[in-house]
């Protein structure tokens, strides 16, 4: 199709036909629920070859550039630059959202398709190496930000589980027990 364009109108076409590929993924990414984006799910499940998130600090040296890229924060939607709170609901929401993130990216990267269908083949790489350098960095820094919040959540419900141990709820039983008996 685009193969017989001139140069300008061809590289036009493509960025039209790209932006509008953008749009339509992200107003899908964002009108979906959260159930969409469960961290139980196979895709945003680790890899093995991921070490529990060493490789994109090892291998990407990912904390030398992750703070440099920007991020989409709609009216009245979630940042993703800092922790608000420690809490368990919101430290799942914010895995949550680096799901419905690495979705968004990954799925971005699929309009590689169509720029293969679209142009020649030499056409479409170049496209593609940009496709895939505006797409994959977000896609490893939410796995990425992922394997932390979850070691955080982990290290957050064993803090609650010793405040709440047998030993601490029945010395408090006892304690209450005393208390109610010395009112009588």
């Amino acid at each position: 199709m685009l193969r017989e364009q001139p140069l300008i109108p061809m590289l036009l076409l493509n960025l039209l036909f790209g932006t509008l590929w953008h749009y339509l993924i992200f107003f899908l990414c964002i009108t979906r629920g959260p159930a969409a984006f469960s961290p139980s799910k196979r895709r945003y499940q680790p890899r093995k070859w991921e070490q529990g998130g060493k490789f994109y600090h090892k291998a990407l040296r990912i904390n030398r550039w992750k703070d440099r890229l920007p991020q989409h924060i709609s009216k009245g939607g979630f940042s993703k630059d800092h922790l608000d709170s420690l809490s368990i609901e919101y430290i799942d929401r914010f895995i949550t959202e680096t799901c419905r993130g690495e979705w968004n990216h990954s799925v971005n990267c699929l309009y590689a398709v169509v720029l293969i269908l679209l142009n020649d083949l030499p056409t479409a790489l170049v496209w593609i190496v940009l496709l895939l350098l505006g797409n994959l960095p977000f896609v490893c820094i939410q796995r990425y930000n992922r394997f932390r919040l979850q070691k955080l959540r982990k290290a957050l419900l064993r803090r609650a589980e010793k405040r709440t141990s047998p030993e601490k709820q029945s010395s408090q039983t006892a304690l209450s027990v005393t208390e109610r008996a010395n009112n009588l």
